[in-house]
Formats: structure tokens, C-alpha cells, sequence
């Protein structure tokens, strides 16, 4: 278990449901990845990497909402500057995404 936070310094992750408008292979990354468009609504279009080739095709991900960190600080990784982080639980090395039960506003916070 990691160390514990405050409610104030949950408040502080930016948790928010969008959908997945465009996937690219992500060749310039040291290990398999995508580049991710994510629509989150009024907020506008994020992209992001994600290490997720070994269980998701991009047809897959293609119109999928995903749930994502979208105010981290922006980070570049080899040529493509990230803009959010899409959250999964880790099961071995694969991330298992996690998305709405059922469909939602894209933009709409996670409380």
C-alpha cells in the first residue's frame, strides 16, 4: 500500500471520462505503444501514450471511453508530447483500461 494522502491532495487528480477518436502505433517508443486521441468534451481533445498493444487492437479502443488524469503536467516521450494519463489496473505487465459502466458525458469528472 502507498503512504497516505489527505482528501485534499486526492482533490487535486483531474479524473475525467472521455472517448478514444483516434489510435496510431507509436513506433518511436521504446516499448509497444499507441498514441491516443481522447475527445473529453468541453474541455477539448487530449492526446496521450499508452503502453496497451499486447490486449487491445486499435479497432478495439476506436469509440471506447476511458477514464483519464487530465492535469498532469505535459511530458514528452521520444518525439510526442502527452497530455493526460488513462488510468488501469495493472495485471502483470498488461493494464487493463478503466471505462464507465455505461456511457457518460465525455468530460464528466470522476468524484
Amino acid at each position: 500500500m502507498s503512504s497516505t494522502i489527505t482528501f485534499e491532495d486526492f482533490s487535486k487528480i483531474d479524473l475525467r471520462v472521455g472517448t478514444i477518436i483516434e489510435v496510431k502505433d507509436f513506433t518511436e517508443a521504446r516499448k509497444p505503444a499507441y498514441q491516443l486521441s481522447i475527445d473529453f468534451g468541453d474541455i477539448g481533445v487530449k492526446k496521450t501514450s499508452a503502453q496497451i498493444t499486447a490486449l487491445y487492437s486499435k479497432d478495439d479502443l476506436m469509440g471506447k471511453q476511458v477514464i483519464a488524469n487530465i492535469n498532469f503536467k505535459v511530458k514528452q516521450i521520444a518525439n510526442f508530447m502527452s497530455e493526460c494519463l488513462v488510468v488501469g489496473a495493472v495485471d502483470s505487465d498488461n493494464v487493463i483500461l478503466l471505462s464507465p459502466e455505461s456511457k457518460v458525458l465525455n468530460g464528466t469528472p470522476l468524484r
